[in-house]
C-alpha cells in the first residue's frame, strides 16, 4: 500500500508540474511564440508524439519538467523566436508557470473550504480556564493582526506564527474597539509534543465567520495568501538558518510526505484522506510558485530580473552572458537536488 500511495505522490507532483509548464506553454502560444518541445519530466524519453510544431514528450525521471521555446536560450532569426518578443510579453511567459502553480493552489483550497459550513476567524471570542494569554493582555473581541513579525490574514497564520518556535512570550498587535494596538511578551504556556519538541499551546477559541459565497471566496483567497506567507517564511528560515536545510524536500520525500498523509487520513475516512492529499497538494503547488519566483539564475525568478532590466534600460543583456549564469545556476541547483534526494532517501530509510 505504501508502494501505491508513493507512486500516487509522484503522480499528482508530476500534475504540478505540468501546471507550470502549461502555464508558460499557453501564454507562448498566445503571444505567437514557437514552441519546440513540450516535456513532462527530465532524462531520456520514454515516448513522444508531434503535434504541428510541437514535439510533447514523456522522459524518464519524473523530476520536473520544460517548455523549450525558440530563441529562449540562444539567438534565433526565427520570427517567432521568444527573444523577438517585447519586453513585458517575455515578463508574462516566464512568470506564467508561477502564475499557473498559485491558480491551481487557489482552486485546490476552494475544494477544501467549501466543504466547511463556516470558517474560523482571527478574532478571539473566550478563553480556556486559566489561560494564560489572557493574563498578560489579551481580551474578549481583539482582532490579532500580527504576532511577531508575521502578519495574520487567516487562523492558520495564527496556527502557524505561535506553533514555529515553541515558544513561551510573543509580541501582539491587535485591533481592540477600532483602535491599533500593541502588546508585548505576551505569554502561552509550552508543552511537550510527542515527538520530544516543544509546543506552544493556544488557550484561547476564535469568532466563526458564517459561510456564504462572498465569504467563501474571501476566506480561499485569504488561505492562498497565508500558504503564501508560510512558504516564503520558510524559505526565508533556510536562508538565515532558523531552519534546516536538511528539512526541505523534494520529489522523493514530496511523494512518501503524500503517501503518509493520505494513508493517516484514510484511518479516519475517505474524505479525511483525500483533504489531507488536496491540502499537502496546495501547499507544494503554492511552494513551487513562490520558489521559481526567486531571483536566483536558472529559475523563472532569476531571468526575469533580466528582463525587467531590459524593460527598464531597453537593452539585452548579451545572450552569451546571461546563458553562462544561468548554466551555473543549473548546476547549482542540481547539486541542491541531489543533496535533497540523498536527504529524503535517508529519512525514509529512517537515518535521518
Amino acid at each position: 500500500m505504501t508502494i501505491l500511495f508513493i507512486i500516487l505522490g509522484i503522480l499528482l507532483f508530476n500534475l504540478i508540474i505540468l501546471a507550470h509548464e502549461w502555464g508558460h506553454y499557453f501564454s507562448a502560444k498566445s503571444f505567437g511564440v514557437k514552441v519546440n518541445e513540450f516535456a513532462l519530466g527530465m532524462g531520456p524519453t520514454i515516448c513522444k508524439i508531434k503535434k504541428g510544431e510541437t514535439t510533447f514528450s514523456l522522459r524518464a525521471l519524473p523530476l520536473g519538467g520544460f517548455c523549450a521555446m525558440e530563441g529562449e536560450d540562444e539567438q534565433s532569426s526565427d520570427p517567432r523566436a521568444f527573444e523577438r518578443k517585447k519586453p513585458w510579453q517575455k515578463i508574462i511567459i516566464v512568470s506564467m508557470g508561477a502564475i499557473m502553480n498559485l491558480v491551481l493552489g487557489f482552486l485546490i483550497t476552494l475544494i477544501i473550504v467549501a466543504q466547511s459550513t463556516n470558517f474560523a476567524s482571527k478574532t478571539i471570542s473566550k478563553f480556556s480556564d486559566g489561560a494564560v494569554s489572557q493574563q498578560s493582555g489579551l481580551k474578549v473581541g481583539d482582532e490579532i493582526l500580527k504576532i511577531d513579525s508575521t502578519s495574520i490574514f487567516t487562523y492558520k497564520d495564527l496556527a502557524f506564527a505561535l506553533s514555529i518556535d515553541g515558544k513561551p512570550e510573543f509580541d501582539f498587535k491587535i485591533r481592540r474597539n477600532g483602535e491599533i494596538i500593541e502588546l508585548k511578551d505576551v505569554k502561552f504556556n509550552v508543552v511537550t509534543a510527542e515527538n520530544g519538541k516543544s509546543a506552544t499551546q493556544i488557550d484561547f477559541y476564535v469568532t466563526p465567520i458564517e459561510k456564504n459565497f462572498f465569504s467563501l471566496i474571501n476566506q480561499v483567497f485569504l488561505d492562498t495568501v497565508s500558504s503564501i506567507q508560510i512558504v516564503w517564511s520558510g524559505l526565508v528560515g533556510i536562508v538565515t538558518g532558523r531552519f534546516a536545510l536538511s528539512g526541505m524536500s523534494g520529489p522523493i520525500g514530496i511523494a512518501s510526505a503524500i503517501g503518509q498523509v493520505t494513508s493517516e487520513g484514510l484511518k479516519t475516512s475517505i474524505i479525511v484522506g483525500l483533504n489531507n492529499l488536496l491540502s499537502l497538494m496546495a501547499m507544494i503547488t503554492i511552494n513551487l510558485g513562490v520558489f521559481n519566483l526567486l531571483p536566483l539564475p536558472a529559475l523563472d525568478g532569476g531571468r526575469l530580473i533580466f528582463l525587467l532590466f531590459e524593460l527598464i534600460t531597453r537593452k539585452k543583456m548579451n545572450p552569451k552572458y546571461e546563458g553562462w549564469i544561468h548554466a551555473f545556476g543549473f548546476a547549482l541547483f542540481i547539486i541542491l537536488m541531489l543533496f535533497i534526494s540523498y536527504s529524503d532517501i535517508m529519512r525514509l530509510l529512517g537515518k535521518n
